[in-house]
């Protein structure tokens, strides 16, 4: 008989296949995708068009049988259209609640950028708080709730940048980048026939991803590999060719994404590696450099290189 553990294992082990089937040669963003799914955490995958950002968050909804929306974001989207709306009906003489795509489980919003800077603060408060208040009322999103934005780095045309505030609420960025040659002939050869997302089948549900989840923030840290998390975090606020460093929100993503990680490879502890591997996803995008130091041609990158050579690794845990 299938132990809970095993049947946590081989859940993962699926989604992970099922993303793979669709997306080849990226293990590690698939690992990224999947980390922040049982952190609980929200994702901006920012890349040029035709990578495949879209596919991957469509074949991660399609491997968890849980609710679904798109909202394809442009300059005319209202903060209502994403929240949803209060319709008075004369015969009740009361208003309705008409909610809106942001009530779903898992919510992917394409293209991020191209809504106006006032639509995309309607989606502040429902990455925080997990809920949304429209004339007035609160009304809670369900639960899990995951947040799955795109964007294209290089259109600016009818683009809005998006604010720091609403950067440091992503749990991580990435970007997938474009395939190898060997990668994009196997491509070539297969989803030029079908296409495998028409194919997924669904691993788990969203009461089972909440019990994922849950397992997940079990995950033993050491308390000498958390002080090595707050510890890249303090560094960051720290550094003199940094504007802004990284919140005490990305000390606690940094941390929970960690957990998850570990999870997913099968151990019931963090490891520095774990830390230090998912810092530049978690920590890149809160951080703002000086403008100095931005047109000696620093980057963000080279920044937190150094900060990881000067900071003291844990080298012995006991568990």
């Amino acid at each position: 008989m299938e132990t809970r553990l095993e049947d946590d294992v081989r859940i993962v082990t699926e989604l992970k296949r099922n993303l793979e089937s669709c997306i080849y040669g990226k293990s590690a963003e698939i690992d990224l995708m999947l980390t922040a799914l049982l952190a609980g955490g929200h994702v901006l995958v920012e890349d040029v068009p035709g990578t495949g950002k879209t596919v991957l968050i469509k074949a991660l909804a399609k491997s968890v049988q849980a609710q679904f929306r798109r909202i394809q974001c442009n300059p005319d989207l209202l903060p209502t259209d994403i929240t949803g709306v209060s319709i008075y009906h004369p015969k009740t003489e009361a208003f309705e609640f008409r909610p809106g795509p942001i009530m779903t489980n898992i919510l992917l919003i394409d293209e991020i950028n191209r809504a106006t800077t006032k639509t995309q603060s309607a989606l502040l408060e429902a990455m925080e708080e997990r809920h949304v208040t429209v004339d007035g009322e609160l009304y809670p999103l369900p639960e899990p709730f995951l947040l799955l934005a795109t964007q294209n780095p290089i259109d600016f045309e009818g683009t809005y940048v998006l604010p720091e505030a609403q950067m440091d609420r992503f749990m991580l960025k990435f970007a997938l980048g474009y395939p190898d040659e060997d990668t994009e002939r196997r491509m070539a050869q297969v989803q030029t026939v079908s296409r495998p997302i028409d194919e997924l089948q669904p691993v788990t549900d969203g009461a089972r991803l909440l019990e994922l989840q849950n397992r997940a923030k079990t995950i033993h840290i050491e308390d000498a590999v958390g002080h090595y998390a707050v510890e890249l975090v303090r560094r960051t606020r720290e550094h003199r060719q940094l504007l802004l460093g990284a919140s005490p929100r990305a000390t606690l993503a940094l941390l929970s994404a960690s957990k998850a990680y570990a999870f997913l490879q099968g151990r019931d502890f963090v490891i520095p590696d774990d830390i230090k591997w998912l810092a530049p996803y978690v920590l890149g995008h809160r951080l703002v450099l000086e403008t100095e130091a931005r047109l000696e041609g620093v980057t963000v990158q080279s920044i937190l290189e150094s900060i990881f050579r000067d900071a003291k690794v844990p080298v012995r845990l006991e568990r």
